[in-house]
């Protein structure tokens, strides 16, 4: 009975043996599947061609465009000194801030006119002498001309015995005598212009010394030339100055200016889009304003934006930095002003100075993070890896500017590849906005 009871619990495992490999032995043999491996997932940018304007930045302090310094051209004593004439302050143009005592300068004026009249009542007698002279002159001529002819007559009778030679010698000393006076005469008219020379220059030379001291009247009032801010003030009321001695000194508020240093090699860009100038000298004249254009922020508040005009490039570069020294003028740098709100540009308040380059059309630009040194990762062909050698030439607003090496729509990998292997396999994924 176990026995039985054993084959009957073998039964279906051989039979489920029996099928299974005569499945087996009908199923189809495996094929064999070539498989490649899946590409690397890398976002990509296209290289694009645009219009791009190179900046530049650099730091500098304000520092006021027009100076001025009032220096005493005559010497006094100092009467009256303008109110306001303290630091800081605050001065029209047109002011007279200073003024020095005037007397020695007034008595000057008068000494001149004075000559001035004794030599034009000099003039006035030296033609009456004239006058009077040539009067004499005609005289005297009209006696020797009878002093002649009574000599010619004397003669004549001496001649026939019917006068003594000693008339005759009186008659002769009388033409003699008549003769000499008009010769006298004669040389006292001739001197007439020498006179009159030598009066036209004394009154020349006291026309002169009148001008001098009616300039130096002048001087004695100091005015203002401009609008300005005093800066420093270094005299008193009833103080005795002398020639040369400063008095005060001052900025002007109409326009200020900042020295800004630029690298060279940024300096060089920002002039890359400019047309060559034919003559290097006349494009010096005519200024790199026309080029550049400027813009100000205070350090203290780069909130505030001051537009500025690139009015000089100095004549060497600096001697430390070697970087290359602009010049950048701003205008009403008070307009607007609400300190402390905005403030004003005054001397000494540091600045950031960024300048802007012409237009560098058809730039080739990607992201600054795809290149790698000299170097990008390119999608070529069939979505492979090429690493492609590049000319950059410079880096600005997170953008990379390239020369050479890269056309524009290019797909350039924005992701580090490591191994970055030419060739491997890629799959481009759009980046995410």
């Amino acid at each position: 009975m176990r026995s039985r009871s054993a084959l009957w619990l073998l039964l279906p495992i051989v039979l489920g043996a029996a099928t299974a490999a005569w499945l087996v032995s009908r199923a189809p043999a495996p094929q064999r599947v070539n498989s490649e491996p899946a590409g690397l997932p890398v976002r990509f940018a296209l290289a694009e061609a645009q219009a791009i304007r190179p900046r530049a930045q650099g730091w500098g302090n304000i520092r006021a465009a027009d100076n001025w310094t009032a220096v005493a051209e005559v010497r006094g004593t100092v009467l009256r000194q303008h109110p306001d004439l303290e630091n800081g302050k605050l001065i029209a143009a047109g002011t007279t801030v200073i003024e020095i005592d005037p007397a020695d300068y007034e008595l000057a004026i008068a000494q001149a006119e004075a000559d001035l009249a004794t030599l034009a009542a000099e003039v006035a007698q030296i033609d009456a002498e004239a006058a009077n002279t040539d009067r004499v002159l005609e005289l005297e001529e009209a006696r020797l001309a009878l002093s002649k002819a009574d000599l010619t007559r004397t003669r004549l009778l001496v001649d026939q015995g019917t006068a003594p030679q000693i008339r005759a010698d009186e008659a002769e000393r009388a033409v003699l005598a008549a003769r000499r006076m008009v010769t006298e005469l004669q040389n006292t008219l001739e001197l007439v212009p020498v006179r009159r020379e030598r009066v036209a220059a004394q009154r020349a030379r006291t026309e002169a010394a009148l001008a001098r001291a009616r300039r130096d009247l002048e001087k004695t009032s100091v005015t203002v030339p401009f609008d300005l801010r005093v800066t420093g003030v270094t005299t008193d009321p009833y103080q005795y100055v002398t020639v040369g001695q400063s008095l005060l000194s001052g900025d002007g508020v109409e326009r200020v200016e900042v020295l800004a240093q630029i690298p060279v090699s940024t300096f060089r860009r920002l002039l890359a889009g400019a047309k060559a100038p034919a003559d290097i000298l006349a494009a010096m004249r005519s200024g790199p304003g026309a080029m550049l254009e400027a813009e100000l922020r205070p350090i203290a508040d780069p909130s505030q934006i001051w537009q500025g005009r690139v009015t000089r490039i100095e004549g060497a570069l600096d001697p430390q930095a070697r970087t290359v020294p602009v010049v950048v003028e701003v205008a009403a740098p008070y307009a607007g002003a609400n300190p402390p709100l905005r403030l004003p540009l005054v001397p000494n308040l540091q600045v950031e100075v960024t300048l802007t380059g012409a237009v560098l059309a058809d730039a080739v630009t990607i992201p600054e993070g795809a290149l790698h040194g000299e170097q990008v990762f390119v999608v070529g062909e069939d979505d492979r890896l090429d690493l492609r050698e590049v000319t950059p030439a410079f880096r600005q607003n997170g953008l990379a500017v390239i020369t050479a090496g890269l056309a524009p729509g290019e797909r350039v990998v924005l992701d580090d590849i490591a191994p970055a292997i030419p060739g491997m396999a890629l799959r481009p994924v759009e980046p995410e906005l």
